[in-house]
């Protein structure tokens, strides 16, 4: 019952996306056969508002059922704490995990919420970008570590990365209310697993390395991949990354 509850939620959330805002997507490269595929990992790159389960426009339903019936979630245990926001936030997932900001016991939870059929939906820079381009400490956006440990527990299959453009034009930190009827921009890149891996772990060599191996790398992807917000120009001569289909 749960599941189908989850499903109507999200497909209702769908309807409102595709209905008051416009997406654009894009794929990086040439997408797989069946570009939704049930993907194993989805890494959504550029966390820049709680508005971001607009997205889900781009997906199509099967995408929503996977996600109602499999999908795992780590989210900030500030946010899951809040009254409403808080109640949203749990019915988005199968499974949405509580985590604090350290390598403790609620971390071990999300990694022990996985098992053979599950879809680990993450946004590893682990906090929202602020207006000013940094996270509310000041600090500059970087990857976390733990998106290592999940490809340490689901070590084959198709990974989705998702790029954002940003969701500043339509809500930013501290706003309230979301301007409607905005664009938003996202890029798709269908990445194997096992190959990611490997790849990884040859820079790394060691554990310790794989993990910088891969902070390093999916910053660079998201420096080198996310479009340009609506309100953002884009310089003179610049292409957007990726060919291909929207969703």
């Amino acid at each position: 019952m749960r599941k189908h509850l989850i499903f109507l939620f999200l497909a209702t959330l769908r309807l409102v996306a595709k209905t008051f805002w416009r997406t654009e997507s894009r794929w990086i490269g040439s997408p797989p056969a069946d570009p939704w595929q049930p993907f194993r990992i989805v890494c959504l790159l550029h966390h820049t508002s709680l508005f971001e389960w607009l997205w889900i426009g781009v997906v199509p339903l099967r995408f929503v059922w996977r996600v109602a019936c499999h999908g795992v979630v780590p989210a900030a245990e500030k946010t899951l704490q809040r009254p409403v926001v808080g109640w949203f936030f749990k019915a988005l997932a199968a499974h949405v995990v509580s985590i604090t900001r350290e390598r403790d016991h609620t971390w071990r939870e999300v990694l022990g919420r996985i098992d053979p059929d599950s879809m680990v939906l993450i946004l590893p820079e682990g906090r929202m970008m602020r207006s000013n381009g940094l996270d509310s400490q000041g600090r500059p956006m970087t990857v976390r570590g733990g998106i290592a440990d999940i490809l340490d527990v689901i070590r084959q299959g198709p990974m989705l990365i998702a790029y954002s453009g940003g969701l500043h034009h339509v809500q930013a930190p501290g706003e309230a209310l979301p301007r409607l009827f905005k664009t938003i921009r996202m890029n798709l890149e269908f990445v194997d697993i096992a190959a990611y891996r490997a790849e990884r772990m040859a820079v790394g060599g060691t554990d310790a390395g794989f993990k910088r191996a891969v902070v390093d790398d999916l910053e660079a992807r998201r420096d080198r991949n996310c479009p340009l917000a609506e309100d953002r120009p884009r310089p003179s001569g610049a292409r957007p990354d990726g060919v291909g289909s929207g969703a």
